[in-house]
């Protein structure tokens, strides 16, 4: 071991484990956060559902925002990956940088990492507002567009049936072998045109994206949302034996709680619902409940 054991080591530093770590910093809790620097928050352009910014706030400034929160706390961040999270007698052993660090508690705020379409542009789309990713985040600002839903169509529909609540000109692209025989009469009956395309190219035109679909058809949409799935980053989790859903996700209980004693799983890597608000509310649970289960700090 490196240093002195953690109370809790904190793995990934988006808005829930930052949250988390402001928590128990404040309940005098020695914690460190360890992230890799690839927080999918830090890519939001400027989100409406963060209370008190009438005028929204980027994903990037946020999370320099709670950090300079830690900087007042002292809370060390280290810039790192996360290699291996091993059972110890006294809670968890983790690795980073080549050297073993001891924790009693360990909560995984690791996240996820979308699938993206083929679209060569895509971080310069989704800074500009025109690839977006949560339809629950901002489809208000959608309102009115032409708006393109790309992926297969069992995960697609769902979301184009949401988006068809704020603009009359709904287009599902869907990627699915089998999605032309599996097409349901909801869309239809919905007014969403769907487009089988298999194999098409996305790429920026006229101030929007443009689709490239079979027989060099185009089809011009003023923002898209992609629906293709995501990477659950629980691999640290599940390699203790959590209990997880299909897709990686992280069971919990009420308290944040994995299956694994002393492993707490919060924000994206537990639910499907991406919110910064819910990532804010599981941060809030899981330290309560850590400081709660650890051996009462002393003046």
């Amino acid at each position: 071991m490196t240093s002195a054991p953690l109370d809790c080591l904190i793995v990934g530093g988006g808005p829930a484990g930052l949250m988390a770590a402001i928590y128990l910093a404040r309940f005098r809790r020695n914690v460190c956060v360890v992230d890799k620097g690839a927080s999918r928050a830090a890519l939001i352009p400027r989100s409406h559902n963060v209370p008190g910014f009438v005028h929204g706030l980027s994903g990037a400034d946020l999370i320099a925002r709670m950090s300079a929160q830690l900087d007042e706390l002292a809370v060390p961040r280290v810039e790192a990956e996360v290699t291996a999270l091993r059972r110890h007698d006294h809670g968890f052993e983790a690795s980073w940088n080549g050297e073993a660090h001891a924790a009693a508690t360990v909560i995984l705020a690791s996240g996820i990492v979308d699938i993206h379409p083929p679209f060569r542009e895509w971080r310069a789309a989704v800074a500009d507002g025109l690839l977006r990713y949560c339809p629950v985040c901002d489809a208000f600002e959608a309102t009115g567009h032409r708006i393109g839903v790309i992926g297969p169509l069992d995960r697609a529909a769902g979301k184009a049936l949401f988006l068809r609540g704020y603009s009359h000109d709904v287009t599902l692209l869907a990627i699915g072998q089998d999605d032309e025989r599996s097409a349901t009469s909801e869309l239809t009956e919905a007014g969403i045109d769907v487009v089988f395309a298999p194999h098409p190219h996305l790429r920026r035109r006229g101030g929007g994206i443009e689709a490239v679909i079979e027989g060099g058809r185009t089809l011009q949409f003023d923002t898209v949302y992609p629906a293709m799935g995501a990477e659950v980053r629980s691999q640290l989790a599940v390699s203790l034996g959590a209990e997880h859903v299909g897709e990686g996700n992280l069971k919990v209980d009420d308290h944040q709680r994995t299956s694994v004693s002393g492993l707490y799983g919060i924000g994206d890597v537990v639910t499907d619902l991406h919110q910064i608000s819910v990532a804010f509310g599981h941060a809030a649970v899981a330290a309560c409940a850590i400081h709660h289960s650890l051996p009462r700090p002393l003046a």
